[in-house]
């Protein structure tokens, strides 16, 4: 895959799966506003690319995940009321196209996991993380007020008892933490981080892209309020199962009882 972006995000992709890498490690992987604006186009080009079936995020190194936004560039690129407009439109564009993504996603999370960082986190569909990562959103100490957006998503997915814990103590959070709140799926030692996440993608990368994506859109709009809900895309979603060549493909391989061979058509 040709990279077009800046150099602290790279793109690759191994075996069906298409690997987001946060490359700021001197950083920890703060997320620059040259990054930003780069992870819409790498999610783009893995969602168009057919032989991506799983879309995996990671931070470079053995320290981070991602340490948040990279705060070194906010007195030049949010010192103004105008320059914070072109700053958030890029941050949520990003969490957008990462939370639409009609692919699965999995957050490979290898250390810090803070702020913004923990914020694309959540915005993946599956968080799995190594023993000694740590979680966390300062915004309490830092006077930041925080988008009801990202709120939403944390109470959706751990709840309002723990999202209030999470923003009041703006403290740090450990694995077993994590894990308790349900803020992470899976938590593997260190060393066996990124060959258990690529097991897991190749299991998710058998099954049927069409029913995955169903599903995914299923629960997307099962989150949403009532009257915002885009039932006619969900239907049609599950019926273009129904209608598709690997329903037909899945049918034959259980009465041949075979592992079946999914086209995603």
């Amino acid at each position: 895959m040709s990279q077009d972006w800046t150099e602290q995000m790279i793109a690759e992709t191994d075996g069906g799966i298409g690997w987001m890498i946060f490359n700021n490690p001197a950083r920890h992987n703060a997320v620059s506003f040259e990054m930003w604006e780069a992870m819409p186009r790498i999610i783009e080009r893995f969602v168009a690319d057919p032989e991506v079936r799983v879309i995996v995020l990671k931070g470079a190194g053995e320290r981070a995940f991602v340490a948040g936004a990279d705060i070194s560039q906010f007195e030049k690129k949010r010192g103004t009321a105008d320059a914070i407009k072109v700053y958030n439109a890029a941050t949520m564009e990003a969490y957008q196209r990462l939370e639409e993504a009609g692919k699965p996603t999995i957050a490979m999370v290898n250390g810090y996991c803070i702020g913004g960082g923990l914020a694309i986190a959540v915005g993946c569909d599956l968080r799995i993380a190594a023993e000694g990562s740590t979680f966390g959103i300062p915004a309490a100490k830092l006077g930041l007020g925080y988008d009801y957006g990202g709120v939403r998503k944390l109470v959706n997915l751990v709840g309002p008892s723990f999202t209030k814990e999470i923003f009041y103590t703006a403290r740090t959070f450990n694995t077993d933490e994590a894990l308790t709140m349900g803020l992470i799926n899976r938590v593997q030692p260190w060393e066996r981080l990124e060959a258990y996440v690529r097991e897991y993608a190749q299991v998710i990368s058998g099954n049927a892209p069409l029913t995955i994506r169903a599903v995914k859109t299923s629960v997307r709009e099962a989150l949403k309020d009532p009257e915002k809900r885009d039932m006619a895309t969900v239907h049609e979603q599950i019926e273009a199962c129904l209608s598709s060549s690997d329903y037909q493909e899945g049918r034959r391989a259980f009465m041949e009882k075979r592992p079946p061979r999914f086209q995603g058509r």
